[in-house]
């Protein structure tokens, strides 16, 4: 469930604080699902929603610890701390024709991709985040980091090759 979600000035682009709990997951994907909606681009919801609990499952398991219920409320953040620690935000950016979702997390270390183990039950996040946008990366902050993924709203340019885009994954420096 999440802490509560704003409607920032500019309607394209919303923002919701997450609890540290396994349940985060859900909410960040019904608030995409919300999102979408009134953007009428619920045509993204199944690939926005996966990559979404990818990357909101990376931030409980990386950024807070592997049991996340284990977590006091009380000590994880639900707003930036003076310290300059953060919370667990999922953010959807829309601008014609391109969605951006991005989580932020306390967690400084950035997204490192395994090689793939089809028998392992974890370790393939990003490679389904790779799968299903158009490119993706990760830009540190003070007191945490932002994993971000772009997708495109048009079937068009959803259509195109990756490698006209100029790769698939960046990391912002």
């Amino acid at each position: 469930m999440s802490t509560g979600t704003a409607l920032a000035v500019d309607p394209h682009v919303v923002t919701c604080t997450l609890t540290p709990r396994f349940e985060a997951v859900r909410t960040a994907r019904d608030f995409a699902r919300t999102a979408l909606q009134r953007w009428d681009l619920g045509e993204l919801f199944d690939d926005v929603a996966l990559v979404a609990s990818e990357l909101v499952t990376n931030a409980l398991r990386h950024a807070i610890g592997a049991c996340p219920t284990t977590v006091d409320d009380h000590d994880f953040p639900t707003q930036p701390t003076p310290e300059g620690r953060l919370p667990i935000r999922i953010s959807l950016v829309h601008r014609a024709p391109q969605v951006v979702c991005a989580v932020s997390d306390p967690s400084s270390l950035g997204p490192v991709a395994r090689e793939a183990d089809f028998v392992a039950e974890s370790g393939r996040g990003l490679h389904l985040v790779d799968s299903f946008s158009r490119s993706w990366g990760w830009h540190p902050l003070g007191g945490g980091k932002v994993v971000w993924a772009l997708f495109e709203a048009e079937e068009s340019l959803r259509a195109a090759p990756a490698a006209e885009f100029g790769g698939r994954h960046r990391r912002s420096a």
